[in-house]
C-alpha cells in the first residue's frame, strides 16, 4: 500500500457553524480525497502536531501532496497586505505547511504541489507571488471566478522538452480550469517554468531542478476538479499517474 502525505486545509472557530463551532478543522477537500484515492494508494491527513510526532509521520509517508485552499499569507514571502490588508492569507496554515514542505523536500521523496500547494512551493524556495494577479498585472485573464468556479478555463502551453509534455504524448498545449487569484511573481531559487498561459504569461507549473525530473513538481490548476469539465480540459490522471509512478520508483529501490 502506497502511503500519501497530504497537507491539511484549516477552518478556524466560527460561532455561526452549527457543529464544532469553538474548534479548528482540518480537512481534506472530498474532490481531493477521491482523486489521490486507488486501489493501492491510501491518502493520509498529515496533523498540525508537535515537531517531533510529525517528523515521525513523514518519515511513514512514500510521497507527499500539497493541496489547495486558502492564499499565502504574503508576510511569509516578505511583503504587506495590499489594498488596506484586503489579501490577508492564512499565515497559520502556512506556518504549519512551510514545515511539512521542509520535511518532505529533506526526505528525497517526491512532492505534488497542486494550486495553492505550487504558491506555497514557490515561497518555499523563496520566490515571491502577486497577492492579487488581477490587479497586480493588468490586462491577465480572468483566473478566478467565485460564481463559475471550476468551470472557468484556458489554454497552457508546456515548457518545450521538459516532463509535461513528455508525459501528455510531446503535445505542446492543452486547457487547464482556472481558480486561482494568487500566482508566480519571482520563481524560487532552483526552479523551472514547466508550462505558461500563453494569453497572458502567468506561470502555470513549476518544477524543481535539483530532484530527478518531475520528482517534486506545482500546477497551478486543479486536477481534482477537471471532472468538472471532462474532455474540454487535459487528462488530470496523467499527471497523478506520473508521481504515482515516481513514488513507486523510490519505494522498489528501498
Amino acid at each position: 500500500m502506497l502511503k500519501i502525505g497530504v497537507s491539511a486545509c484549516f477552518m478556524y472557530p466560527d460561532n455561526r457553524r452549527p457543529v464544532f463551532a469553538p474548534k479548528t478543522l482540518s480537512y481534506l477537500e472530498n474532490d481531493m480525497a477521491v482523486y489521490l484515492s486507488r486501489e493501492g494508494v491510501l491518502p493520509f491527513l498529515i496533523p498540525d502536531v508537535e515537531d517531533m510526532l510529525l517528523e515521525k509521520f513523514m518519515a511513514e509517508m512514500d510521497g507527499f501532496v500539497f493541496q489547495g485552499g486558502t492564499d499565502v499569507a504574503p508576510e511569509s514571502f516578505g511583503e504587506q497586505p495590499i489594498e488596506n490588508g484586503r489579501w490577508k492569507g492564512d499565515p497559520v496554515r502556512d506556518k504549519y505547511e512551510l514545515k511539512v514542505m521542509d520535511l518532505a523536500v529533506k526526505s528525497g521523496k517526491p512532492i505534488f504541489a497542486i494550486c495553492r500547494g505550487m504558491q506555497l512551493m514557490n515561497v518555499y524556495f523563496g520566490g515571491t507571488l502577486y497577492q492579487d494577479t488581477t490587479t497586480q498585472q493588468p490586462g491577465v485573464l480572468e483566473h478566478r471566478n467565485a460564481e463559475k468556479y471550476d468551470h472557468v478555463s484556458h489554454a497552457i502551453e508546456f515548457t518545450k522538452e521538459k516532463i509535461l509534455q513528455k508525459i501528455y504524448h510531446n503535445n505542446t498545449a492543452g486547457r487547464v480550469n482556472s481558480v486561482h487569484h494568487q500566482s508566480i511573481k519571482e520563481l524560487g531559487k532552483h526552479l523551472e517554468v514547466l508550462a505558461h498561459c500563453p494569453e497572458d504569461n502567468v506561470i502555470e507549473a513549476i518544477g524543481y531542478t535539483k530532484a530527478p525530473e518531475g520528482w517534486v513538481m506545482g500546477v497551478q490548476w486543479h486536477p481534482e476538479f477537471s471532472h468538472t469539465l471532462g474532455e474540454k480540459v487535459i487528462d488530470p490522471d496523467i499527471l497523478y499517474d506520473c508521481f504515482l509512478g515516481q513514488v513507486r520508483l523510490l519505494k522498489s529501490e528501498a
